[in-house]
C-alpha cells in the first residue's frame, strides 16, 4: 500500500509539473521581448469603408494585449506589426434563378509587416483575408455591418498572432 501511495505522489508531480510550461494559445515569445508596438494600418483599399483602419489597428493591439505578456508601446517596441487595409469587397457569391444575388459576401484583407527586432529571421510579409457571407437580400449597414467586421477581424488578428508568434 505505502509504495502505491508513492508512485501515486510521483505520478501527480511528474503531471502538474508538467502542465506548468504549457500554453493553450501556443504563444512562444523569444528571450528579450517584453514589448510590441501596432503602427496604424493605413485604408488602401479601393472601396474605401470610414473608421476600418482604425477598428483593425486597436483589434489587433487589443487581442496580442490579451493573449500575451507583452506591453503595448508607441515606439521601439521589441516587435513591430504594420501594414495595410488591401481589401474591402462585396461581392455576390451564389445566384437565384432569376439572376439576383441569394447570397452576398464582404471580404476584407489585410497587408502584415511583422518585424521582430531580437530576432530578423522571423519577420513576415504576408497577406491575410477572410470573409462574411450574408443573404443576398439584406443590406449590410448597422449592426450586421459592425458584426460582420467584427467577426472578419476577430479571424484576421488571430491569423496573424499565430503566423507570428505562434508559429502555427
Amino acid at each position: 500500500m505505502r509504495k502505491f501511495k508513492i508512485l501515486v505522489l510521483i505520478f501527480s508531480i511528474g503531471l502538474f509539473s508538467g502542465c506548468g510550461y504549457y500554453s493553450f494559445t501556443g504563444i512562444s515569445l523569444p528571450a528579450g521581448t517584453t514589448t510590441y508596438q501596432v503602427n496604424y494600418f493605413q485604408n488602401d483599399a479601393p472601396l474605401i469603408e470610414p473608421g476600418l483602419e482604425r477598428t483593425f489597428t486597436n483589434s489587433l493591439a487589443d487581442l496580442i494585449q490579451n493573449q500575451t505578456s507583452l506591453q503595448l508601446v508607441t515606439s521601439g517596441g521589441d516587435i513591430t506589426y504594420e501594414g495595410e487595409i488591401t481589401e474591402y469587397r462585396i461581392s455576390p457569391t451564389t445566384a437565384t434563378a432569376d439572376n439576383t444575388a441569394a447570397q452576398n459576401r464582404l471580404t476584407i484583407g489585410v497587408r502584415l509587416r511583422f518585424y521582430d527586432k531580437n530576432n530578423p529571421d522571423d519577420d513576415l510579409n504576408q497577406q491575410f483575408s477572410f470573409f462574411y457571407d450574408y443573404p443576398g437580400q439584406a443590406q449590410l449597414v448597422g449592426a450586421q455591418k459592425d458584426a460582420a467586421i467584427a467577426e472578419i477581424f476577430e479571424r484576421i488578428t488571430q491569423d496573424i498572432l499565430n503566423a507570428t508568434l505562434g508559429k502555427w
